[in-house]
């Protein structure tokens, strides 16, 4: 299984239960992270595109770092590509929510990629060693892969919000990861950019085969490439394919409230009646980052 399966000793009551998804009940937050729901199963094949989705403060993004090993479940077992969080290694990518760069930073584009491949090693590598040699051709082909080679060589801090995500994505695929963690990789990106990077998105995960599991607040721009969702909502969570957990039925099941999916004359979903939660994590607010 290429994906993260998390299975929890939390009872049966208050599963938020879908015909077609699979049920998941919230743990009581008594320790450990608080709030990331158990039961959850997401990424059951290599190459599959996985949502995580809720209104602020649920635990979106607590649940990508529980994945990591960062924060401990609350209860429960979590198992990721088969193995404890923390112990894949290189096994797994994550790109964290977006930083802004200093417009007069001078590092380039491939040093920025480089640092995904030797950034945690002491020391330099010598000029004439077949280690260099090999990170040079990694570090060209997933440039490359990304469409970045263009602007690769520029100053990391002169690009364009959407060129700096392309080489961060770049930065976390270059060891060849199994799965590749994605938080809010879309934020602050304009339209057409949030366009570009969910096709990219797409095109990685069948291309490469890897299973990527992106935390998102607006669906839209990825809904016609997924797999899977992973719903989040103070009531519980759904998973399973989006037609199918993304309804006025299960979400209001899910929320407790009536909720409406309506669907546009594009083909684009608004969830109407949704009651955002307010945001309780800090990530995005903390020194350097983007309101």
């Amino acid at each position: 299984m290429a994906g993260a399966d998390v299975e929890s000793d939390v009872g049966p009551q208050g599963a938020a239960a879908d015909p077609h998804g699979r049920a998941a009940q919230r743990d009581d937050g008594r320790g450990g992270a608080g709030g990331v729901r158990s039961g959850v199963l997401a990424g059951d094949g290599a190459g599959q595109f996985v949502a995580i989705l809720g209104p602020n403060g649920v635990g979106k993004s607590t649940l990508l770092k529980v994945l990591l090993g960062v924060l401990p479940p609350a209860s429960g077992e979590v198992r990721v590509l088969g193995t404890a969080p923390g112990r894949a290694g290189q096994r797994v990518g994550y790109l964290p929510q977006r930083r802004s760069f200093d417009p007069s930073l001078r590092m380039r584009g491939l040093d920025i990629v480089r640092l995904g491949w030797d950034g945690d090693r002491w020391g330099l590598p010598l000029p004439w060693s077949a280690g260099r040699r090999d990170a040079g051709r990694r570090i060209a082909e997933v440039v490359e892969l990304v469409g970045a080679s263009g602007y690769a060589h520029r100053p990391i801090g002169r690009l364009s919000g959407g060129e700096q995500q392309r080489l961060l994505i770049a930065q976390a695929l270059v060891r060849r990861p199994e799965l590749l963690l994605l938080d809010e990789p879309l934020d602050s990106l304009d339209l057409p950019n949030q366009a570009a990077v969910a096709a990219l998105v797409g095109r990685i995960c069948r291309e490469e085969g890897v299973t990527v599991m992106m935390v998102a607040h607006d669906v839209n721009p990825i809904l016609s490439r997924l797999d899977r969702v992973v719903y989040l909502a103070e009531g519980g969570a759904v998973t399973g394919p989006p037609e199918r957990v993304i309804t006025a039925e299960t979400l209001s099941r899910l929320y407790g409230t009536p909720i409406e999916v309506l669907r546009t004359s594009d083909g684009r979903l608004v969830v109407v009646g949704q009651p955002e939660a307010p945001a309780r994590h800090t990530d995005r607010h903390t020194a350097g980052g983007r309101p």
